[in-house]
């Protein structure tokens, strides 16, 4: 019995040790093979949880974009299989299509057992993307009845986010859209997209072959919201009188276009750089971007090519207060005189004499709009003089000229938090070529013959009305986190001063003559302190005769609290050259704008009035 126990206890070790070396064999050489075998058999969750984009607001909260939830319907085709084998549910792969077609009616009916046939064990198909909350949870609840429960199996939903625009056409350029991705393509949306954007989270797990489910989530992170110095009803003011100009003009001229090729306006508060309103005109849906019916195009959109209809998208997309450089015209007039002023090479008693132009080297002739006669240095600007500007630039002399260009920010980029401003050093006159040829000093100093942006020439004459700061422009305020706790805040940005208190009270002085009794009185609305100049511009080249108008105005005059912009590029009308036209929509601007900022009407002597 000993030697059959001891006999029994070898020959079991025996087996054991060959069992072992055979299990470390198989690990060894088919370890890996055997592994996925083992891991094809268990159930996984590997599941992308979207982030939420921020939104983007205006300054009283007012939501300008934001995500909004939608649905992708999908389908887990071997879950339907698994199910309609078992025993009372032959039918529900029919049922399932049945009833998503119902609740869904752009899903074909039989999309469903299509799906199943074509790819039994797919886990993920998408019947249907971007479905509304409404049908999903219309769908889901039915689910969740004894009918539901009987007849739908294999159908789950994908949550993501899809951009929204409240009002789609309201500051478009300005604001900008996202394209697919999450990616913004133009406007706050492209200049803030990674502070907008956040990070993905993750559902995973798997249940294996205990039953037993392994789980975890990592939470996404949203966006931040970013709230904009933008008001909207500031902006609905401005475009509409945009909108109002651009239906009288083309009325007026009878032909299917619009007032001008471009209209556009700001408005900024010209004590810290903030912009109130941004506008373009033509504008289009950020619900729809790349819809061109309201272009006027050279030819129809169906014998574009592709390249063509992207051009004219792109022009469409820019925001011309921001992107676009033109020849500013006379609205400039007031940097050379401040520059003569804080030079000392011009006074205040200073004249001049009109006689209708002047002429230069090459028999070339500079005319004046009118024969002015004898000018002051405030009626020259009441006049809008270009003759006694000629004169003045000429006091001011090349060094001081080019000098204070650059000192008010010609030239340079302003730093506007917005996609697109252009670098302008090269379109100005070097203080050479100023000396080098007297023409070109001459014209620079009524505003010809070199190129800003609006944002550029708003902010310089800031400065001039506000006693001499130059501040940098933003748009974007304040940045928070998902919970509404501040990340960052925008501190007005003094980039340099300018000229003096005693110049900036002059040229208020003078600016407030230009539209009481200059050429800005159509501007002007009755009852308020209203200051500003007039422009009109001759396009490049000269003999095609298209002008760009414009009007800068800030009210009230004795402390400036708003400032109002428009350009009209190449107004759609026979005679082009008035500023008026300008001049209309700033007027509509301030009348609905200077009650709305609690700017109180100026005060009138009441002995004079009798």
């Amino acid at each position: 019995m000993q030697a059959t126990l001891t006999l029994a206890f070898f020959a079991c070790l025996a087996l054991f040790c060959v069992i072992i070396i055979r299990i470390i064999y198989l690990q060894t050489a088919n370890g890996k093979s055997y592994a996925k075998q083992v891991l094809s058999q268990m159930t996984y969750q590997n599941t992308t949880i979207p982030y939420k984009r921020g939104d983007i607001v205006d300054a009283k909260g007012t939501t300008l974009a934001t995500s909004i939830d939608v649905y992708n319907v999908v389908l887990d085709c071997k879950a339907l299989k698994k199910q309609s084998g078992l025993k009372g549910y032959e039918d529900i792969i029919s049922s399932t299509g049945e009833y998503v077609h119902k609740y869904f009616p752009d899903i074909d009916e039989d999309a469903v057992a299509k799906a199943v046939k074509k790819n039994p064990n797919s886990q993920y198909k998408v019947l249907a993307r971007k479905e509304s909350y409404e049908k999903m949870k219309a769908f889901s609840d039915f689910s969740e009845t004894d009918e539901g429960k009987a007849g739908v199996a294999g159908i789950w939903f994908e949550k993501e986010y899809q951009r929204s625009y409240p009002y789609p056409t309201l500051a478009s350029q300005l604001i900008g859209f996202v394209a697919s991705g999450n990616t913004g393509v133009t406007g706050l949306e492209s200049e803030y997209n990674s502070i907008l954007n956040g990070t993905d989270g993750r559902s995973f797990g798997y249940q294996n072959e205990d039953n037993s489910e392994e789980n975890n989530v990592i939470e996404p992170v949203n966006g931040n919201t970013i709230q904009t110095s933008i008001d909207v009803m500031t902006q609905q003011t401005v475009n509409q009188a945009i909108l109002k100009f651009n239906k009288k003009m083309a009325k007026a001229a009878g032909n299917h276009k619009n007032g001008s090729v471009n209209t556009a306006a700001l408005v900024m508060n010209p004590n810290n750089g903030q912009i109130y309103a941004m506008a373009t005109y033509p504008t289009f849906s950020l619900d729809d971007p790349r819809n061109l019916s309201g272009v006027d195009l050279d030819k129809d959109e169906k014998d574009m090519t592709d390249e063509e209809k992207l051009d004219a998208l792109n022009n469409l997309w820019q925001n011309y207060t921001v992107s676009h450089t033109y020849e500013p015209g006379s609205t400039f007039k007031p940097f050379t005189i401040a520059a003569g002023f804080e030079t000392g090479t011009l006074k205040k008693t200073d004249t001049f004499m009109c006689d209708g132009g002047q002429s230069f080297p090459g028999d070339v002739y500079v005319r004046c709009e009118s024969h002015h006669g004898i000018e002051t240095v405030r009626k020259a600007l009441m006049d809008s003089c270009n003759d006694a500007l000629m004169q003045i630039g000429k006091k001011v002399g090349p060094e001081n000229f080019a000098n204070y260009q650059h000192l008010f920010g010609f030239g340079q980029k302003t730093g506007i938090d917005l996609p697109g401003e252009p670098r302008t050093a090269s379109l100005l006159y070097s203080e050479k070529q100023l000396a080098a040829q007297p023409i070109n000093l001459a014209t620079n100093a009524f505003g010809q013959n070199f190129n800003t942006t609006m944002v550029q020439l708003a902010s310089g004459f800031c400065s001039l009305i506000n006693g001499g700061n130059l501040y940098k422009p933003t748009v974007v305020s304040r940045i928070e986190d998902d919970s509404g706790n501040t990340v960052s805040q925008t501190q007005p940005e003094l980039l340099k001063k300018t000229v003096s208190k005693s110049t900036s009270d002059t040229l208020r002085s003078y600016l407030k003559s230009v539209v009481t009794g200059g050429t800005g009185v159509t501007a002007q609305v009755k009852g308020y302190s209203i200051g500003g100049k007039t422009g009109t511009a001759e396009k490049q080249p000269r003999n095609k005769h298209n002008y760009l108008v414009s009007f800068i105005g800030f009210a009230p005059v004795e402390n400036p609290k708003l400032l109002v912009y428009v350009v009209v590029d190449v107004p759609n009308a026979v005679d082009q050259a008035h500023s008026k036209y300008a001049q209309e929509i700033a007027h509509d601007i301030f009348k609905t704008l200077l009650p709305y900022y609690n700017i109180e009407k100026e005060k009138t002597d009441s002995k004079k009035e009798k």
